[in-house]
């Protein structure tokens, strides 16, 4: 299609997760208790780790950087949806869709790189426990955190660039809840194979990355545990990488799914699914994963809560 004949949108519409407004009403109920536990979970996890000493490890440091990421990561697309659910135009400005594709892009990358962080420290902590205070310093772990934002920002910016100087002419309604490269992809009247060889390449060696690290680590974990004559010596350690494990295989998991096909295999209903899965749920899931496979945690959370009633 000609560029001069080509419809300048201003804005987007989003067809959101049903049209009816019964069953919207219900999911608007069901998404603010979640997106409330999300951050109501990840922000008391981010304070009971600031505030208790024994949670002053890289592990939790690791930890709490995670929990403030869910927020912001679900912070990105819940408000919005929340908002459309009642809203009769679920519109939402060009603009305000490309701030949102970047920042919900560069916190879902961050995410990923720090739990491949979690996982080679997990992997110093067992494997090489004698030089772990030295591996894994205050300014390493400050390093590494800084560069997984460094990298989410730079790739999500990338994205956001090259999906955002396509055409959209022949409409401008989204058949999903927000703003992803996908149902853009699929929406585009342009020629959209350099946008998603750079989906796959750089998403990929995000991804790749992660897993591989991950992988790794636990590769050397498992061959560690297993040359422990102790059996309560394997479950005691073993437990201490169960909860980072069942985050990561979640995560992972859902993004694999979404991101690495052709955009001509997308199925909207099924990918809308798996993105309130990996966009609303998992922020919530990973503090309680975290905390309820934790006894530290547990025991701590309760401390907090007894010392405020009794101040109280």
């Amino acid at each position: 299609m000609a560029v001069e004949n080509c419809t300048d949108f201003t804005d987007f519409t989003l067809l959101g997760l049903s049209d009816r407004q019964d069953v919207q009403r219900g999911l608007f109920a069901l998404f603010l208790l979640i997106y409330g536990i999300t951050v109501i979970a990840n922000l008391g996890m981010v304070w009971l780790i600031n505030m208790d000493p024994r949670f002053h490890t890289p592990m939790y440091y690791f930890l709490s950087n995670l929990s403030f990421c869910d927020v912001c990561y679900s912070s990105t697309v819940s408000p919005k949806m929340l908002a459309d659910f009642l809203s009769q135009q679920k519109r939402i400005p060009y603009n305000l869709c490309a701030i949102q594709m970047f920042l919900f892009g560069a916190f879902a990358d961050v995410e990923c790189l720090l739990l491949a962080a979690m996982a080679y420290d997990r992997y110093v902590a067992i494997c090489n426990p004698l030089l772990y205070t030295v591996t894994m310093s205050r300014s390493i772990c400050t390093q590494l955190v800084a560069i997984a934002y460094l990298v989410g920002l730079v790739d999500s910016a990338i994205h956001t660039c090259c999906t955002f100087r396509l055409f959209f002419c022949n409409s401008n309604v989204i058949n999903h809840f927000f703003c992803d490269i996908p149902p853009l992809l699929g929406l585009s009247s342009s020629d959209t194979s350099i946008n998603e060889m750079v989906m796959f390449t750089f998403i990929g060696c995000v991804v790749g990355f992660s897993v591989i690290t991950t992988c790794l680590s636990y590769s050397y974990i498992i061959t560690t545990i297993l040359r422990m004559n102790s059996a309560e010596g394997r479950r005691k350690t073993f437990s201490t990488c169960a909860s980072h494990l069942t985050a990561v295989a979640v995560f992972h998991g859902t993004l694999l799914f979404m991101y690495f096909r052709p955009s001509s295999s997308y199925s909207m209903d099924t990918d809308k699914m798996a993105s309130v899965f990996y966009t609303v749920v998992i922020p919530m899931l990973n503090p309680l994963i975290y905390s309820l496979r934790n006894k530290d945690v547990k025991d701590a959370l309760k401390k907090a809560i007894s010392t405020k009633l009794c101040s109280g």
